[in-house]
C-alpha cells in the first residue's frame, strides 16, 4: 500500500511540473524560489486482523454408495511345497529269520527258530518253534524238565476295503517231573513221577488296517485251547472279545468291548466244572493338556450273579513329563482256570478243587516321571480280594500240591526305575511288597511278600558285543508240613550274567552264567532250585 501511494505522488508532481512549465510568464519575470519542494507520505497505520473459523458442521449424514457387484476370474495355480531335505539315520537292517542253539550244565540242550516274511503286500506269514530241557539227576534224582512247542501265524491285509485278518495255531508239551519227595526214604521212575501237559490252541483276530471314514476302530477276537495232563484231567477254553473305539476331538476316546470268556474243566475223577463270565466294559477318557480322566465300568455276569465293577484312573501333571501323580480304583475278575494255576504251579494235583473267579476290588495312587535320564514309577494301594488263590502239600501225596481259596486285603507298595546314562547302557529295576491280611488262613501259603530285580544292558562295538547282568531277590515264602506246622523256606538270591557278540550280521556266539551263588530256592515246599547253571551257543540270523 506504501509502496503505490509514492507512485501516486511522483505521477502527480511530474503532472505539476509539466502544467508549470506550460503557464505563460509572470509578471516581472521573475521567479523567486524559497525552498524546493519536498513531498513526504504520512505514516501509514497498520490494519491487524484476527481470523475466526466458521463453526464445524456436526451434522451426521448417511450416504449411499450404490457399487455393482463385480466377479473377477483370476487364474491362480497352487504353488508346489517342497520340504527342505532333512539327514536320515542309516536304517538297521532286517532279517527275517533267527535262530540260536546252545547247550548247558547240567544236561540242558536249548533250540530256537523263527522265520516270518512278507510274501506280498497282502500276505505276512511266519512260524517259530523252541525246545528247552534240563536234567540234574545226577545230583537230585527225577530232578528235570523238558519243553517243546511250535506256533505258525499268518496275516492277511484286505487292501482296498481297509481291514486285516489273522491266525495263529499253536502247540506246547511241558513235561514236569514231581521230584519233591525225601530221596533218602523214597525211590521212584521217571514215568512215576511224570507229569506231561499238552496244549493245543487256535486263534482269528479281525480288525481295521486302516483308519475309518468316521475314525471308528473295530476288532473282535476268538480264541480257543485244549488242554490235557497225563493224569486224564481236560479243559476248554473258548475266549470271544468285540472292540470299537473312536477318538473326539483327536484326544478323547470313547470306546466299548464285550467280552465272552467261557470254560470247562473235567478232571481224572470224570467231575466237571464250568465257568462263564461276560463282561461289558465302556469306557470314556478326557485328555486335557495337564490332566486326563479315564472313567469306565467292568459289568460282568457269571454264575447267575451280577456285579458292576469300577475301572477309573486320573492323573495330573505337576511338572510336566518331570513329575505327575496318578490314583485310581478298579475291580474285576481274575479266572483261575486249570492252565492258569499250573502255569504258576506245575505241581498241582489234577482233581479235587475247584476253578473259581478271584474277584478283587484295588484303590491305587502315585507318582510317575521322566526326567532327563531316570524314568520312574512309585505306587501304592489296597486291594480286596475274594478267593485268592493259596497252594498247601496234599496230605496223601506230599510230592503235589492242593488249591486253597481264602478272602484277603493285600496293602501293594511297589515301583519301577530305569536309567539311560549313555546310549549304550540301559539299568532298570523293579520292587514289589505285599503286605497280606487273610480272613481264615494264617499264612500266604506258598505266596511271595517281597521280590526285586536288577538288570544292565550294556552294548559297545557297534552294537556287535552285548553285556548283561541280573540280580532277583525274593522272600522265603511260608509253607505248611504235613504235620500241619509253618516253614519259612529259603530266600532267593539269583545273580546272572551273559555276553553275546556278532562275528559278523549273520553269525554271533552267546554265553549265560546263572544263579552265580548256587542259591537253591525252594519256590515250591521240597523244590528246590537246580542251583548254579551255564549255556553257551551260537546264534544267526538271515
Amino acid at each position: 500500500m506504501i509502496i503505490l501511494n509514492k507512485y501516486i505522488v511522483f505521477i502527480f508532481c511530474c503532472f505539476i511540473s509539466v502544467t508549470l512549465s506550460a503557464q505563460p510568464d509572470l509578471e516581472g519575470s521573475q521567479v523567486e524560489i524559497i525552498k524546493n519542494f519536498d513531498a513526504q507520505l504520512s505514516e501509514a497505520s497498520k490494519l491487524y486482523l484476527t481470523p475466526v473459523l466458521p463453526p464445524l458442521d456436526t451434522s451426521s449424514q448417511q450416504l449411499i454408495y450404490n457399487l455393482p457387484t463385480q466377479t473377477l476370474e483370476v487364474d491362480y495355480p497352487a504353488p508346489t511345497i517342497r520340504p527342505i531335505a532333512m539327514r536320515s539315520e542309516a536304517t538297521p537292517p532286517s532279517y527275517k529269520g533267527y535262530g540260536k542253539l546252545g547247550y548247558g550244565i547240567p544236561r540242558s540242550p536249548y533250540a530256537e527258530l523263527s522265520y516270518f516274511d512278507k510274501i506280498s503286500d497282502n500276505l505276512f506269514v511266519g512260524g517259530k518253534a523252541q525246545h528247552h530241557s534240563a536234567n540234574n539227576s545226577n545230583n537230585l534224582d527225577n530232578q528235570r524238565f523238558s519243553e517243546t512247542g511250535g506256533s505258525v501265524e499268518g496275516t492277511y491285509y484286505f487292501l482296498e476295503q481297509g481291514f486285516e485278518v489273522g491266525s495263529n495255531i499253536g502247540f506246547n508239551q511241558n513235561n514236569r517231573f514231581f521230584y519233591g519227595y525225601d530221596h533218602e526214604v523214597e525211590t521212584f521212575t521217571k514215568d512215576e513221577v511224570r507229569q506231561r501237559f499238552n496244549t493245543f490252541d487256535f486263534g482269528v483276530d479281525f480288525r481295521n488296517s486302516e483308519r475309518t471314514q468316521g475314525d471308528l476302530n473295530y476288532w473282535a477276537e476268538f480264541d480257543f485251547y485244549r488242554l490235557t495232563d497225563r493224569f486224564a484231567s481236560k479243559e476248554s477254553g473258548t475266549d470271544i472279545l468285540i472292540g470299537l473305539n473312536k477318538f473326539i476331538n483327536e484326544k478323547h476316546p470313547v470306546g466299548i468291548i464285550l467280552h465272552g470268556d467261557f470254560t470247562k474243566f473235567t478232571d481224572n475223577s470224570e467231575r466237571s466244572q464250568t465257568l462263564n463270565n461276560f463282561l461289558i466294559q465302556p469306557s470314556f477318557g478326557f485328555h486335557a493338556n495337564r490332566f486326563k480322566v479315564d472313567i469306565g465300568a467292568n459289568l460282568i455276569a457269571s454264575a447267575d450273579a451280577f456285579t458292576v465293577y469300577p475301572d477309573i484312573e486320573a492323573s495330573l501333571n505337576i511338572l510336566g513329563t518331570r513329575l505327575a501323580a496318578f490314583a485310581g480304583w478298579e475291580g474285576n475278575f481274575v479266572k483261575n482256570s486249570f492252565q492258569d494255576l499250573t502255569n504258576y504251579n506245575p505241581f498241582l494235583v489234577s482233581s479235587g478243587f475247584d476253578i473259581r473267579n478271584s474277584k478283587y476290588q484295588e484303590f491305587y495312587g502315585g507318582v510317575k516321571g521322566n526326567a532327563n535320564i531316570v524314568e520312574y514309577q512309585g505306587k501304592v494301594g489296597i486291594k480286596n480280594v475274594d478267593n485268592l488263590a493259596l497252594f498247601i502239600n496234599n496230605f496223601d501225596d506230599t510230592k503235589r500240591f492242593d488249591v486253597l481259596y481264602d478272602t484277603a486285603q493285600i496293602v501293594v507298595i511297589e515301583g519301577t526305575i530305569g536309567l539311560n546314562i549313555i546310549e549304550e547302557l540301559e539299568v532298570s529295576g523293579m520292587i514289589r511288597s505285599n503286605i497280606f491280611t487273610l480272613e481264615n488262613q494264617q499264612k500266604p501259603w506258598h505266596l511271595p511278600s517281597f521280590e526285586t530285580n536288577v538288570s544292565l544292558r550294556y552294548t559297545t562295538l557297534q552294537d556287535r558285543l552285548l553285556f548283561k547282568t541280573e540280580l532277583f531277590l525274593q522272600n522265603g515264602v511260608t509253607a505248611v508240613t504235613p504235620d500241619l506246622f509253618e516253614e519259612k523256606l529259603n530266600a532267593l538270591f539269583d545273580l546272572s550274567f551273559g555276553a553275546e557278540y556278532w562275528f559278523s550280521p549273520n553269525f554271533g556266539a552267546f554265553a549265560d552264567v546263572n544263579n552265580l551263588f548256587n542259591n537253591k530256592l525252594e519256590r515250591w515246599q521240597n523244590y528246590p532250585g537246580i542251583g548254579l547253571n551255564v549255556m553257551a551257543g551260537v546264534t544267526g540270523r538271515f
